[in-house]
């Protein structure tokens, strides 16, 4: 008689087979994770699974050799690239046949859209190329569990690659309103020189954008604190992977009806993703902007999820009112203190007066 099987994680089977590391913690930096070579992508990797990931995502850090390449991939998963260090290039095969390239460095983002076959080169020499890439992949393997449906699946999806333009760093701009503006794209060159668009209702001249990428339901944003500043505190559902673009900083971190406070600090390299329902708050202690990635899986587009509809109806809109967000008014009063006390020992003035002026705060 066959064992029983019950309870089962067909993508924490598959993980576990792969022979590489698999890192679990509530964030990481990615920069200085031990890698080792992964046979099926024939480059080092390792799998960090974030407490926050929630049951859709991953995420898998690679990094190719001087002057090498990623074995040819193709998969009925959707994969957002972000390039940690390094420069190299990506050729994207459709399903006739046509192959679209681009190059990216350093603080690149880009989409392999979905199901089509790619490879990733390093065009160094001599430094390797390290990247993390966010994926779907628990989501696919645990609702179809047959590795052969996710990896050898010949259905293709053409309208996933958009215009040609969108694999030259171009896009187009979506306007709807602030905190809602999208970018519409496969490839950006640089996130941290990406004009962003103001949105002052997440607090103290903070700017972003959302990006749609390959059309599919990954969703990533990107938003900027100026020098002196920290946004408002909120929480969401899980799975949104922060990692950090600029400068340096920290972000604390509660439950609703507790009264410590979690601290993880960040520069580029790191990455956290909060738990479901979290409270988080995001300072940046720099001498210069701290800019800010998050990739998450449903997105304005394609929300998936109720909850992730919840979130970006609600994600500036005041916790008392239904919303997702505390305005600066309701905030723990120590969060200034903790603030004002990280600055001044960079020496670096807090430039938050006005926004908590108009807050009622003295």
């Amino acid at each position: 008689m066959a064992e029983t099987r019950f309870l089962v994680d067909t993508y924490l089977e598959w993980i576990k087979k792969q022979g590489i590391p698999i890192y679990e913690d509530f964030g990481f930096d990615l920069l200085t994770m031990d890698l080792q070579p992964w046979g099926r992508i024939d480059a080092k990797a390792a799998f960090a699974l974030a407490h926050g990931r929630g049951d859709f995502l991953d995420m898998q850090v690679v990094e190719i050799a001087p002057g090498a390449k990623t074995a040819p991939q193709k998969h009925l998963y959707e994969e957002v690239v972000y390039v940690l260090d390094g420069r190299g290039s990506t050729t994207i095969e459709d399903s006739s046949g046509a192959k679209h390239s681009f190059e990216w460095g350093t603080k690149s983002l880009f989409v392999l859209p979905l199901n089509a076959r790619y490879q990733l080169f390093n065009t160094s020499g001599q430094k390797p190329a390290r990247f993390v890439t966010t994926t779907n992949l628990p989501m696919m393997l645990n609702a179809f569990h047959n590795e052969d449906f996710v990896f050898n699946n010949p259905f293709a999806f053409p309208e996933r690659l958009g215009e040609e333009k969108y694999f030259k760093g171009d896009g187009e701009f979506l306007p709807l309103r602030p905190g809602r503006h999208m970018w519409e794209t496969n490839f950006v060159p640089d996130l941290s020189t990406f004009k962003l668009q103001e949105w002052k209702a997440r607090g103290a001249g903070g700017s972003n954008i959302m990006f749609v990428l390959g059309d599919g339901t990954m969703h990533a944003h990107v938003s900027e604190m100026p020098v002196g500043t920290y946004k408002k505190g909120h929480r969401h559902g899980p799975d949104f992977n922060v990692f950090t673009v600029c400068g340096e900083g920290y972000s604390l971190y509660w439950y609703e009806g507790e009264t410590e406070m979690r601290r993880f600090d960040w520069k580029h390299g790191c990455v956290f993703t909060p738990t479901n329902m979290l409270f988080h708050q995001h300072f940046n202690i720099s001498a210069e902007p701290a800019r800010y990635l998050a990739v998450a899986f449903g997105g304005l587009r394609y929300p998936f999820a109720e909850d992730k509809k919840k979130t970006f109806l609600g994600m500036d809109v005041d916790v008392k009112a239904g919303g997702r967000q505390i305005e600066y008014e309701d905030q723990d009063p120590r969060i200034h203190k903790i603030y004002e006390e990280a600055l001044a020992a960079k020496g670096i003035q807090h430039r938050m007066e006005q926004f908590l002026t108009a807050a009622g705060i003295k």
